[in-house]
């Protein structure tokens, strides 16, 4: 398997765009009294939107192996916090992958 050019790009950026909201928080914490509660909101939104642009281009480029893998993997986590998802998204696609 090879990783294209894309997909490191995406990789890449998401970790800065992590780091960055980190540390960015971090900064702006320290300076303040109290935390507005819109800033705190769009805070709060961050992870999900960096996990997203992880998320989206393999289940937008992937097979129904991927996109069934992910979707299980969105139901489990709706229940399940942690590696359990993990584990059902991954079980899914051997699964798929072994009978198909």
């Amino acid at each position: 398997m090879t990783t294209d050019l894309r997909t490191l790009l995406i990789i890449l950026a998401a970790a800065l765009a992590t780091y960055a909201t980190r540390i960015g928080g971090y900064v702006m914490i320290t300076r303040m009294k109290t935390i507005p509660p819109r800033l705190e909101r769009a805070l709060n939104a961050v992870p999900g939107a960096v996990l997203a642009t992880l998320v989206a281009p393999a289940f937008f480029d992937g097979g129904w192996d991927v996109k069934a893998a992910l979707i299980v993997a969105l139901l489990v986590g709706l229940r399940h916090a942690g590696f359990g998802l993990i584990i059902a998204g991954w079980g899914t696609a051997v699964l798929i992958r072994h009978f198909a």
